[in-house]
């Protein structure tokens, strides 16, 4: 066979070596980065997955916490009677008996006091932890948490009571020096009273919206409870929240209901509800220093109520709510229609004029009346015509209702 030879131009040349070569290398280099690019995708990876096998690992021992302290056996509580030293104390359980136990090193001293509640362990009865004061739930719901939305600037034709009221409870809290620098001791109880309507409620709340203090509001009639020493019980936590909440002002709404004069008991509910007074008059002026806490009080008969009551000291002040005059009245409806749309003939003053006896709640209902008018012929203006209606309409209902009462009550007891 014959070989064909190699002709000059099929020679292998230089440049297509080096072009070879070159693109070898830009692949291994593209190759290379890429590389590198998994690699650090790999250690950002392992970094997360380090980091979450570390959180999970916290959370296993967590929960094995969690579970070895439910299969711990509960304590027992109990109160200490007694402090003997700094490691024993005297306790006494919730089953009666009474026991010398040592305390854990890692409670404060100062904290073991007579009285305060503790945990027990259940073999050895030492003392592992001080627990915080309780209190009726009862109690915790009597705080006002949150401000109710009326101002002194709702309040209409008591400008002489609202004043008497800030200045026995607002200024004390606000500018105490100038009581240090008169030397004397700010009143510590009000007392509010008057017909009903009005607004003793409302001063109360205006007070609760402008004051810089724990507010806690009750009625007299939740400290009246079946079984005896429950009812002074819970004034007796009422008077230690309000002084560990100090500045705090406590308003007790009809209290009437447990502050009448004090009689020959007939029953032994009679005799409970004079328990609770007697709880209170001690809460109020006591042994024990009632602190930075206010007191204010409202009844709509302050005729019954006991004498140990009224006395300075209890309540330095007794404020009168009246029933308003014309130009309270006129105050009173000026507040009321400041969202209603009026009609250009309505002379206010002409209706303050014509509500003679009326109080606060009853003008209220009488603005209320007035727009029904209004909205029941489909107007959009109240006018002079639909007040005048609407305070014969009030009157008549409240004359109704009470020839109706009068008439029932007689016919019962007849």
């Amino acid at each position: 066979m014959a070989v064909k030879s190699r002709t000059p131009d099929d020679a292998f040349h230089p440049d297509d070596s080096y072009r070879m070569v070159l693109e070898r290398l830009t692949e291994l280099e593209g190759r290379n980065q890429e590389l590198r690019e998994e690699l650090r995708q790999s250690k950002t990876d392992r970094q997360y997955l380090e980091t979450q096998k570390v959180r999970y690992e916290r959370e296993v021992r967590k929960l094995r916490s969690e579970i070895e302290q439910m299969r711990s056996p509960p304590l027992i509580v109990g109160t200490i009677a007694d402090v003997i030293d700094n490691t024993r104390v005297v306790v006494r359980s919730s089953a009666g008996p009474k026991f010398l136990v040592r305390t854990s090193q890692f409670i404060n001293a100062e904290d073991l006091k007579p009285g305060v509640r503790c945990t027990m362990n259940q073999q050895t009865l030492a003392i592992v932890e001080v627990l915080p004061s309780a209190y009726d739930a009862q109690v915790y719901g009597m705080e006002v948490e949150s401000r109710p939305g009326e101002s002194y600037s709702d309040i209409g034709g008591l400008q002489r009571q609202v004043a008497e009221l800030r200045e026995a409870i607002e200024l004390p809290l606000k500018k105490p020096h100038l009581f240090e620098r008169v030397g004397i001791l700010p009143p510590k109880g009000i007392l509010l009273h008057g017909p009903p309507g009005t607004g003793k409620t409302l001063i109360a709340k205006a007070i609760a919206h402008n004051a810089n203090a724990t507010f806690i509001r009750m009625s007299g009639s939740e400290l009246v409870h079946k079984f005896i020493g429950e009812g002074a019980q819970l004034v007796r936590e009422l008077f230690q929240l309000a002084r560990e909440k100090a500045p705090s002002i406590v308003f007790i709404d009809e209290i009437d209901a447990i502050g009448a004069s004090r009689g020959q008991e007939t029953s032994s509910g009679d005799r409970e509800v004079h328990r609770t007074l007697m709880q209170l008059l001690a809460g109020m002026d006591g042994f024990e220093s009632r602190g930075d806490v206010k007191i204010i009080g409202a009844t709509n008969r302050i005729d019954i109520l006991d004498m140990a009551l009224l006395r300075p000291g209890r309540f330095d002040r007794i404020i009168e709510i009246p029933l308003p005059d014309v130009e309270g009245r006129f105050s009173i409806l000026k507040i009321h229609t400041k969202r209603i749309t009026l009609a250009d003939d309505v002379d206010l003053k002409k209706v303050a004029g014509i509500t003679e006896g009326k109080n606060g709640a009853d003008l209220a209902a009488i603005c209320m009346e007035a727009g029904m008018c209004a909205i029941r012929e489909e107007r959009t203006a109240v006018t002079q015509d639909d007040f005048e209606k609407a305070a014969r309409k009030v009157t008549l209902d409240f004359e109704r209702n009470r020839m109706t009462y009068s008439s029932g009550t007689g016919t019962m007891f007849a």
